[in-house]
């Protein structure tokens, strides 16, 4: 392979993996219950209250406002704004747009690790990389759910938004690659999670148009619903006369103009809710801006008042590990995001994409974002600086590469969350401790054992180049500024090490308002009356292969079960 080559595949696999994601289409201006924030009143009252239009959020609301009013408080736009940025073709393109009002927002983690948060209607569906994969069996079991109310949820969702994929030429070789491999058997197409290898859903159609969870709103009673896009919520409000406990009553949020607006409960019945599913980092922390956290903690950043001391608010966050390895391929390969899984019998997961497509101007202006980011947490930019002089002049993009990937399962390593300050548009600080658990790095070089079989199996042959050996592109990788952490090159391999250096997001973090620890198995907030949290920050590990499935169907499983609460209670005040 030549320098021009090499240059190239350092620059895509940035570029196309440093977020598992992708972009979103489908019918504009359906809705007429979305709304600009700046249009709503400064006081109004809903009987419940959902912070978060996202992955879970529409499948709740919709289902909610079958029987209840519902606000729905989303700090991004619509989806429907821009549909060519949403067609699988324009994948990279759009996630490297990292401008203020874009549909992502870049983080960093203390791990040194470079992730993104959605901020859309439908969430991390508009980005994510549209592999649609149910639970095991196991998680729904921990979690005590109903199993044919589960059933039923999964159904719901799988009627709007999900699709059997076309597996074509890379993919198909991908899946003979994995069985030659050993991850057996092939369980054909199938949303259950199975051992072996399995063509997945997807929320991509036959067109390469995406379809979210923002398409579930379509279920939704457009008399009953109202959604505030481009409201940030700032504040939950609670009621906390004497000794009584605290009581959501309310929520603080801003409109693109910082114009300051109240939403409240309506009063006319007990169980009207405040539900938080503003995600994994979001939830945590603003529960903590809203005073619901560790005291000590809260008092330093100046939150005011303290209203819950809970010193397990931002603890148990995970985000599972992924290690890419690119594949430049001598013959073409078709566009592809995750379509095929190996779920081995070991805690890795095995997934892969072909043929992404990128323009080097809008890398540009992604990595200036992630160095101004840096420059704003005090944290060294020289890798990336380096990245960005390797891109010029710039050029525009369609890599003839594929790239596979391991995910591990769990994981066991845990992390935490912090108050950066008390602007919940900023982002907190996390630590995700990567691999700092022995059983997770273990599976990781299981998982990568793995793909290292599948890329030297005979059926994958044609689509690597002759001479090229796995090493080479493993260290191929490493020589790559995919993330900021140090690296520890040695003459002896090391693949554990390659994992602790080469570890990326693959989005699916979870934890912080915990089960058992921030809320009770009907996820609601522990010491706190009227307010739940209903989003992945409640799992203690990530369903399945990957979790969006999973998170859509607790949306509606929550909300019907809500509804019946609700229905019950008014049955018994009519009988009393």
């Amino acid at each position: 392979m030549d320098f021009h080559i090499l240059r190239l595949f350092r620059v895509v696999i940035v570029a196309a993996f440093i977020f598992h994601g992708s972009c979103y289409s489908q019918k504009a201006g359906d809705y007429s219950f979305m709304i600009d924030a700046t249009s709503a009143p400064k006081l109004s009252h809903f009987d419940y209250i959902v912070i978060g239009g996202g992955t879970a959020g529409c499948a709740l609301a919709a289902t909610l406002s079958q029987n209840a009013t519902v606000l729905v408080l989303e700090r991004g736009g619509s989806p429907y704004d821009n549909p060519t940025a949403t067609d699988i073709g324009n994948f990279a393109n759009t996630l490297l747009n990292s401008t203020p009002n874009s549909w992502s927002q870049l983080f960093i983690s203390e791990d040194g690790v470079l992730n993104s948060r959605a901020r859309v209607l439908g969430g991390g569906t508009v980005l994510n990389a549209g592999f649609y994969s149910r639970a095991e069996d196991t998680f729904v079991e921990e979690a005590g759910w109903e199993r044919e109310e589960i059933e039923a949820a999964y159904e719901w969702v799988e009627k709007k938004v999900v699709f059997e994929p076309e597996v074509k030429g890379w993919q198909s070789a991908f899946i003979d690659g994995l069985l030659e491999a050993g991850v057996v058997p092939y369980n054909g197409f199938t949303y259950e999670h199975v051992y072996g290898t399995k063509t997945g859903g997807t929320i991509f159609d036959r067109d390469g148009r995406r379809h979210t969870a923002a398409d579930l709103l379509e279920y939704a009673d457009p008399d009953m619903i109202t959604v505030y896009l481009h409201a940030s919520a700032h504040k939950i409000l609670f009621t906390t006369k004497g000794s009584m406990r605290p009581k959501a009553n309310g929520v603080i949020f801003r409109d693109a103009n910082g114009v300051l607006h109240t939403a409240k409960l309506a009063t006319h019945n007990s169980l009207n809710e405040v539900i938080l599913s503003a995600g994994a980092i979001a939830s945590p922390q603003l529960l903590m801006l809203s005073g619901v956290g560790p005291e000590a903690h809260l008092a330093d950043r100046g939150v005011n008042p303290i209203v819950l001391d809970n010193p397990m608010v931002g603890q148990g966050m995970g985000d599972n590990p992924m290690n890419p390895v690119l594949v430049p391929s001598p013959e073409p390969v078709e566009v592809s995001l995750v379509q095929v899984a190996g779920i081995p019998h070991f805690g890795s997961y095995i997934e892969g994409g072909s043929g992404l497509s990128f323009s080097s101007n809008l890398t540009h202006s992604y990595f200036d974002g992630v160095i101004n980011l840096l420059n704003e947490i005090k944290l060294p930019t020289e890798n990336i600086s380096s990245l960005l002089k390797s891109l010029d002049p710039p050029f525009d993009v369609t890599t003839q590469a594929g790239v596979m990937l391991q995910k591990v399962d769990g994981p066991i390593s845990r992390g935490h969350l912090e108050l950066r300050n008390t602007n919940p548009d900023d982002n907190p600080s996390v630590t995700f401790n990567y691999y700092q658990e022995q059983e997770d790095l273990n599976n990781c070089v299981e998982g990568l054992s793995a793909i290292v079989k599948v890329i030297n199996s005979k059926v994958f042959s044609k689509y690597k180049y002759p001479g090229v050996s796995a090493r080479g592109l493993l260290d191929l990788i490493l020589a790559l500024p995919i993330n900021l952490r140090p690296r520890h090159i040695e003459s002896l391999f090391d693949l554990k090490q390659f994992c602790k250096d080469t570890v990326m997001t693959i989005y699916h973090y979870h934890g912080g308002c915990q089960v058992g620890k921030v809320v009770d198995n009907d996820y609601k907030v522990l010491g706190i009356d009227a307010l739940r949290v209903i989003d992945a920050s409640i799992f203690l590990r990530t369903p399945g292969t990957n979790p969006q499935a999973t998170i859509m169907m607790l949306g509606r499983y929550m909300g019907q079960k809500i509804l019946r609460e609700r229905a019950d209670f008014l049955e018994t005040e009519e009988e009393s």
